[in-house]
């Protein structure tokens, strides 16, 4: 491994320890955790408190459309789901990625699907 991927990696990690030292879900208001690969994204809503995966989500592997586009599609139906268990607020854990980009595009297909952050 190059120098600088172990740097970038621990630069990840260390914002993610961050960001989760303040961040925690409830079963009323659960977390929204998001993680990033090349080829997908990985979301899931995750009760604190009792330590459970209420519902996970990820992009399909279709390769007709970008990875935006995919996250777009993975949000809107992270937000149904979490409609049909009754599911009004999260908390949101961008796991140490910056908030741009597919984790933006994430982001926002949630907000448009009905959640709030």
């Amino acid at each position: 491994m190059s120098n600088t991927i172990v740097k970038k990696s621990e630069k990840r990690n260390r914002r993610h320890k961050r960001i989760r030292s303040k961040v925690s879900g409830t079963a009323l208001r659960p977390r929204l955790s998001i993680f990033r690969s090349n080829r997908a994204i990985y979301a899931q809503l995750i009760d604190d408190d009792a330590h459970v995966t209420l519902l996970s989500v990820q992009t399909d592997d279709s390769k007709k459309k970008t990875l935006t586009e995919r996250a777009q599609e993975a949000g809107k139906r992270l937000a149904e789901k979490a409609k049909e268990k009754g599911i009004q607020a999260i908390v949101f854990d961008r796991g140490g990625f910056i908030y741009t980009g597919n984790i933006r595009s994430f982001a926002e297909a949630v907000r448009e699907g009905g959640l709030s952050f």
